[in-house]
């Protein structure tokens, strides 16, 4: 079992960022791929990013992201990091982190999920 415990959502005006902040316990974190993920109301659970176990050395975003936001992973301190910069209203969700085998978009490749914190981003 792994467990996910996120961080750092919020309220923020539009063109803002915000960091977020996933912390892992349970199994050796560098072993997993870790996803992020959002769910706006009335809408499906759409894939954010992802980053690569171990090193991190393959990482791949969502094209609506592209150049606003970072994964990053620290193995040491067992936690993924997804930086949101230029933050649009389109972009609030509520926002999951996810564990997985294997660097895929799709959720159902990942086994593991936090909480979800809440984005909000006022126009």
């Amino acid at each position: 079992q792994v467990q996910l415990v996120e961080s750092g959502g919020g309220l923020v005006q539009a063109g803002g960022s915000l960091r977020l902040s996933c912390a892992a316990s349970g199994r050796t974190f560098s072993n997993y791929v870790m996803g992020w993920f959002r769910q706006a109301p009335g809408k499906e659970r759409e894939f954010v990013a992802f980053i690569s176990r171990w090193s991190g050395n393959i990482i791949y975003y969502r094209d609506s992201v592209k150049g606003r936001f970072t994964i990053s992973r620290d193995n040491a301190k067992n936690t993924v990091y997804l930086q949101m910069n230029s933050l649009k209203p389109e972009d609030t969700a509520v926002y999951y982190c996810a564990a997985g085998a294997w660097p895929r978009q799709s959720a159902t490749s990942y086994d593991y999920w936090g909480q979800g914190p809440q984005v909000t981003v006022s126009s």
